[in-house]
């Protein structure tokens, strides 16, 4: 995850989704740091795959597996002692599977009441048995 901040600034925004829902906050560690100083992007993918399954586990209604990052977007980085916001939306319902969107939002150690938006991702998990084998999601009417 290279970005400059001085040609990749982002413009702060004062709300946040109202369309999404809050499915998890955290805060990184030193622990989670590249050798830049960033956070890894392996570890807020990660953060992002856990936000993501929290809508799918409603409707899956037991295991299910993350079969797919349909998108996986790296807008700023994440740094030390930002505070994110992840938030999800149901995108789709299909027979064995459910797609979500994350967004993630930072707000920044130093200009809190301010989120940039960070990270954006779309992911499809799959409602399986206890062989792993897809099954039907019960559909809620």
């Amino acid at each position: 995850m290279s970005h400059s901040p001085s040609t990749n600034k982002a413009a702060p925004i004062k709300s946040l989704p109202l369309d999404m829902e809050l499915v998890l906050k955290v805060i990184p560690m030193p622990a989670d740091c590249n050798a830049n100083g960033d956070i890894f992007g392996g570890w807020v993918m990660a953060q992002c795959d856990l936000a993501g399954s929290v809508i799918p586990a409603r409707h899956a209604k037991g295991r299910m597996a993350t079969v797919a990052v349909n998108e996986f977007i790296f807008k700023q980085p994440v740094r030390l002692g930002d505070i994110l916001s992840f938030y999800s939306k149901l995108v789709r319902i299909g027979r064995t599977s459910v797609t979500v969107t994350v967004e993630v939002f930072a707000e920044r150690f130093h200009t809190q009441g301010e989120y940039i938006k960070v990270t954006q991702a779309t992911f499809t998990y799959v409602a399986i048995d206890m062989q792993g084998r897809p099954r039907p999601i019960e559909q809620q009417g």
